[in-house]
């Protein structure tokens, strides 16, 4: 009775409603029933791979269907990936950025370079309301540099992205995905979730040049190549852009509509520590620093130098991003959290310490990983193979941490993130529709949920997991049944 009055408690703080399913409609069939007679029985999902559990608070299973098949898990990865990063690096983990200067100070003029020494923020420049302004961290940076009685830098700035390995993808995301915004791999030292905002002019007629207007914000020496052309009217923006972190080059191609002013995008930027530096210079510049025009990579020699350090700016808890990580399914804030808990673990922030560091917790935890492969943090990659067992067995886990109610909170659900538009329909009663609290995910031919239903006094707190891959249908046609069983959980006693 004590687990259940918490768990009530729980309901009434985290979804505003009252525990009251004996006087709403339910599903007219119990979770089980719903995959024997329903999906089972639609044509859509007979050439589809479908592996379904759920267990209740009492580790009693009420449904189940090849529960034990690895399966791609498209952005229901996110949850593991955060849930580890809550209980390893703790819910109140901060990312740091500092500044710093070399060389001599006298009368006003900085004989040496100014340094920005990333910690990997994933925030940092961010529109996100999680991060700060722009201009208020640029503004504490230059108020520091002026409180040392700096007016004039004859030197640099001087970009360290060396916290985390420099990696622009894992190497199982696919070419077409990277220059995309969220093919945006994380960084040291990232700036404006390292995407950048890009305007499309079409021309008027039919093979007239196409003018590309990269807004915001700029990295220095870097050319865009542009192979656009204007198509006709209502021929859907058929834009693509291409680049990597090999040179600063990028390059558009494809057709954009002549009858669309502007087609806005943004695009993803392998050198968001070269604008973090630039940004930050014109900053300076407007509030009365000169300073060097070069933008300059820290290397090894700079490591090494004595630096003085100015300021140290914080992003906010971690808690709080990964709020936004799995609401909205932020793919950019998920990688950066899988790296970084490889950093903390080993001193190095790849992609491959992340994956060792990862599965050693898992089995520090107790979590059976039969079932489990992560190859990268958000669940972009094809190479993420998870099964509903292991879900099940590690949101179990999750619900017995002093983090779980973080974690639980941070789930999208009904009209919230990712669950805008899920389970809206006037044939679910919103009362009980509000009692699941999961994560969505969606690849071509993929579609997965995961995460927890508050179900009633005698299921207790429910985890389930659904996956869906290799349909051929619309995803539209999977998932109404997807939600109808969701709404089978929460119409249990």
């Amino acid at each position: 009775m004590k687990k259940v009055f918490c768990y009530l408690i729980l309901t009434i703080i985290t979804c505003g409603f009252v525990n009251n399913l004996s006087a709403q409609p339910k599903s007219k069939f119990t979770p089980q029933e719903y995959i024997d007679n329903v999906i089972k029985k639609d044509p859509n999902y007979k050439n589809a791979v479908v592996a379904i559990k759920a267990v209740d608070e009492h580790g009693k299973t009420i449904a189940h269907w090849n529960s034990n098949l690895p399966l791609l898990t498209a952005s229901t990865l996110k949850t593991v990936t955060t849930g580890l990063g809550l209980i390893y690096l703790g819910e109140d983990y901060r990312f740091t950025t500092k500044v710093a200067y070399s060389g001599t100070i006298k009368d006003g003029t900085l004989n040496g370079n100014v340094y920005i020494i990333g910690g990997g923020d994933p925030t940092l420049g961010s529109s996100d309301p999680v991060a700060g302004p722009i201009d208020s961290i640029f503004g504490i940076w230059t108020k520091a540099l002026k409180d040392l009685g700096i007016r004039k830098i004859e030197g640099n700035v001087v970009v360290d992205d060396s916290f985390l390995e420099r990696e622009v993808i894992p190497d199982s995301w696919t070419w077409g995905n990277i220059g995309y915004d969220f093919g945006s791999a994380p960084s040291g030292l990232p700036f404006n979730e390292d995407v950048q905002k890009v305007k499309i002019v079409p021309g008027k007629e039919i093979g007239e040049n196409v003018q590309i207007i990269v807004s915001y914000p700029q990295v220095p020496g870097f050319e865009y190549i542009n192979n656009l052309s204007t198509a006709a009217a209502k021929s859907g923006d058929r834009s693509e852009y291409y680049t990597s972190s090999l040179a600063k080059v990028g390059m558009f191609t494809g057709s954009v509509p002549c009858d669309r002013d502007t087609v806005r995008s943004t695009i993803s930027n392998k050198f968001g520590y070269l604008s973090c530096g630039w940004e930050f210079r014109e900053f300076l510049v407007r509030n009365g620093i000169n300073v060097g025009y070069d933008i300059l990579i820290a290397d090894k020699e700079d490591n090494s130098k004595e630096l003085k350090e100015v300021t140290t700016t914080y992003s906010k808890e971690l808690w709080e991003i990964v709020t936004v990580t799995n609401r909205i399914s932020n793919n950019f804030y998920a990688e950066t959290i899988f790296k970084t808990i490889g950093k903390v673990a080993t001193g190095e922030g790849s992609y491959r310490t992340a994956s060792e560091t990862a599965l050693k917790l898992l089995d520090s935890l107790g979590v059976k990983t039969i079932g489990y492969t992560q190859d990268d943090g958000s669940g972009l990659s094809r190479q993420n193979y998870l099964s509903p067992d292991f879900f099940i067995d590690f949101y179990t886990m999750m619900s017995k941490k002093p983090v779980f109610k973080k974690f639980f909170e941070s789930m999208p659900y009904r009209g919230v993130g990712t669950f805008k538009y899920v389970m809206t329909s006037p044939n679910f009663n919103p009362e009980i529709a509000n009692r699941v609290h999961a994560k969505s995910g969606s690849l071509s031919n993929v579609k997965t949920y995961a995460g927890y239903v508050l179900g009633g006094e005698k299921t207790g707190l429910i985890k389930f997991a659904i996956l869906v891959n290799n349909y051929s249908c619309p995803t539209s046609q999977i998932q109404k049944h997807l939600e109808g069983f969701m709404y089978s959980l929460a119409s249990t006693e």
